[in-house]
Parts: structure tokens; sequence; C-alpha cells
């Protein structure tokens, strides 16, 4: 089954989540939280807007792969993919956020 774990990461000690698919793959990784009910709430907030397909943007990297990153409605980032060499790939992860996301457990784990 589908999840975000949560873990703290860095010199800073910063909060994160990631979702990762059922296959344990990571599908979509957040920014740094000083606070965990932060990071708490950006999983929310993943969940929200995750079932809305306008809240994903779509872009390439400079060598030609592809990412995605979801975002809230105020245009802010909540969470960024992992590079995909294909756009089918990104698309497909797209659409594994939007099936997982609105019902991933969330587990903590240790970095």
């Amino acid at each position: 089954m589908a999840k975000f774990e949560v873990y703290q990461s860095g010199k800073k000690e910063e909060f994160r989540f990631r979702l990762k698919a059922d296959n344990g793959q990571i599908i979509l990784s957040s920014e740094g939280y000083s606070a965990k009910a932060g990071c708490m709430n950006g999983i929310e907030s993943v969940r929200k807007n995750a079932t809305d397909a306008s809240r994903f943007e779509k872009s390439t990297t400079p060598g030609g792969d592809f990412r995605f990153v979801l975002k809230a409605a105020n245009k802010q980032v909540i969470g960024t993919s992992q590079i995909y060499k294909s756009e089918s790939g990104c698309d497909n992860g797209i659409e594994s956020v939007k099936k997982n996301a609105p019902a991933a457990d969330i587990v903590e784990v240790a970095e």
C-alpha cells in the first residue's frame, strides 16, 4: 500500500515527507519544514490537491528529462517528483500520485 514517510533530514533537522507507491518507489518529495506540524499540513495539502489535474505542472530538465510538481491553490509547490526519462513515465507518475495520495498511510521513519 502507498504511504507517506515522515522523517528528519539534514543538519537543520528539517521535517520532510515522501510519498511512496505500492512498489516502494518515491513518487513525490517535499521541501523541508522547520516543524513537524508544518510537514503534516503539507501531507494534508497533497491529499487535498492530488485529485485536481490542474495542480500538476510538468517541466523538462536541462538534460531533456521530465519532472513534475504539485502545487496548492496559492501556487506554492507542495511536492516535487523524481526525474523521468520519458514524458509518458512522468505522466504515469502524476497518475500514481493522483491515485495513491488521498488514502496513503502516514508512517514516521528514521533517516
